[in-house]
């Protein structure tokens, strides 16, 4: 049977990295002023322009890194389920 125990590794590593990924999301929405402030003070305008941009690049990075997350995920568990198929006894 091929060891695949490097690449379940690999995988729990990017979950991992997905997981802290979501709670850095959440400390940042958390800092996220929900009222819209057309005019008067550029500083909160200016704040909530870079909450939002920050929330923009973490949402991206974290759908790229979850499909990837989930097919690797896939992937990994056929390629067990194959090589446990494979092998002299089956699923035994």
């Amino acid at each position: 049977m091929t060891n695949l125990i490097p690449y379940a590794i690999a995988w729990t590593v990017l979950a991992v990295i997905v997981m802290v990924l979501a709670l850095i999301r959440r400390s940042v929405a958390a800092k996220e002023d929900d009222t819209l402030h057309l005019g008067g003070e550029a500083a909160v305008v200016e704040q909530q322009v870079d909450v939002a941009k920050k929330l923009e690049t973490l949402d991206k990075w974290g759908k790229i890194l979850t499909v990837v997350l989930a097919i690797t995920g896939v992937a990994l568990a056929c390629w067990w389920g194959y090589a446990q198929f494979t092998t002299v006894g089956g699923f035994e």
